[in-house]
């Protein structure tokens, strides 16, 4: 699994108050959010008038595919036009398969359970579970 991070500092021309600046972050923060499902906040420079930093993070099995995917956030906050970037971080992380090394997986873990002679298979499990619903 891979983990992305990108950051993008922002300039606010022209910004007189912190009122106007949540109104311009909160734009591009929504928006990128619905475009492409991805975490996306305000991570910096919260008390300042003229800047800001924007984080978003995804999750993928390919580091291209991540890689792609923070590439076409910057860019699209970019178009925006609400505010120029005036800087862009980008970090991909990978994380191993150590966690599941050695364990089942969640969801055979969770069906697996003891023979016919110790009683009560996996099915009844799952079946006692849905009875509870």
């Amino acid at each position: 699994m891979f983990v992305g991070v990108c950051r993008l500092g922002l300039h606010l021309h022209g910004n007189a108050s912190l009122k106007g600046k949540r109104s311009i972050v909160k734009r591009i923060v929504e928006r990128t959010r619905g475009k492409f499902n991805a975490s996306v906040a305000e991570v910096g420079d919260n008390d300042s008038l003229d800047h800001a930093v924007i984080g978003a993070a995804v999750a993928g099995n390919e580091a291209a595919h991540v890689d792609s995917m923070l590439n076409h956030i910057a860019d699209f906050v970019e178009r925006l036009c609400l505010a120029p970037v005036s800087c862009r971080e980008t970090e991909i992380i990978p994380l191993g398969d150590e966690l599941m090394s050695g364990r089942t997986s969640c969801l055979a873990s969770g069906i697996e359970g003891k023979d016919e002679n110790g009683g009560g298979g996996g099915r009844g499990m799952v079946a006692e579970a849905e009875g509870r619903r």
